[in-house]
This record gives structure tokens, sequence and C-alpha cells, in this order.
């Protein structure tokens, strides 16, 4: 009995350039950490950088946005507070939560990673020019957008939803 044959594929798949492109960019995140002597700072800390509002946010909120597991984040969390980046404070809505915060030091060293970001975004716009910039940044939002509108589709759909099954 023969194999099954994988499909081939006449390029790249997409998601494998989105990897790529967003492994690139974390790498170059804390590559530029380390380089303005933030030294303790590791890849999994992109996870909070890029999700902890300046006021502070929840952990479960940030891992919704992160796009991982609660204890994913409370993990990098406890690891962050640990190294004096972030501190744990009571959620004044809620006496339970916990709302997590940058410590001084931690919004020193998110500080120079949004400065960094801003003389990155303003080096892609003039490697690729304004335009085409902002077409793949508008891309990339439309992206996820259909991707966020298919998985609702299909979770309605879905037997365990109520939907019909097909």
């Amino acid at each position: 009995m023969s194999r099954p044959q994988m499909p081939r594929l006449d390029r790249k798949p997409l998601i494998a350039l989105v990897e790529r492109a967003n492994r690139a960019l974390q790498t170059d995140m804390v590559r530029r950490a380390h380089a303005d002597g933030h030294a303790e700072v590791k890849m999994a800390h992109n996870s909070v950088f890029g999700t902890l509002y300046s006021g502070g946010s929840r952990a479960a909120d940030m891992a919704a946005r992160a796009g991982i597991t609660r204890q994913s984040m409370g993990e990098v969390i406890r690891d962050m507070v640990a190294l004096d980046l972030l501190e744990m404070r009571p959620d004044p809505d809620d006496g339970r939560a916990k709302v997590v915060g940058y410590t001084e030091h931690g919004l020193d060293v998110a500080s120079d990673g949004r400065r960094h970001l801003i003389q990155l975004e303003r080096r892609l716009a003039e490697e690729f020019g304004e335009h085409e910039y902002d077409t793949a940044r508008d891309v990339l939002e439309r992206l996820v957008d259909v991707l966020d509108r298919l998985a609702t589709e299909q979770d309605q759909d879905s037997p365990s939803a109520g939907g019909s099954v097909g």
C-alpha cells in the first residue's frame, strides 16, 4: 500500500513567512534591549511588553491579547517580577484579582524598547517607501481580521457550539 502524498506548494507558505518575520522582530527587540544594557530581557518577555498597558493590566487580559495561556503569561510575569521589571498590585475593581504594572526599572526598559520600535518602523518605511510599508501593515491587519472572522464563523458552525453539522 502506498503512502498518501503531501500536496506540494508552489511557494513558501504565508504562515512560514509571517512566523519568520515575527521571529526576526522579536529577536531584534531582545538584541536591542541587551545592547541598551538590559541583559535580563528574554524573548518570552516580549509577550508582556507587547500587551501591558501603561496604566496596568490583568494577566488574563494580557494572555488573551498575546494569544497564550493564562498559565504561560503568569510564568512570564513571575519571572519579570523577580527581575524587578514588573510589580503586582490589587485590582481596585476586583479585590481577588491583581493588576500588573511596570516598576520604575521596567518602565525604563519598556521605554527604551518603544523608542527602538519607533526607529525601526521609520527605518522600514525608508527601506520600503512609506506607501509600500503602510500597505504591508494594512494587509497584515486585514489578514488578522479575516482569520479572526473565519475562526468565529467556524466556532459558530461547530457541533459543540450548537451550530448545524454540514
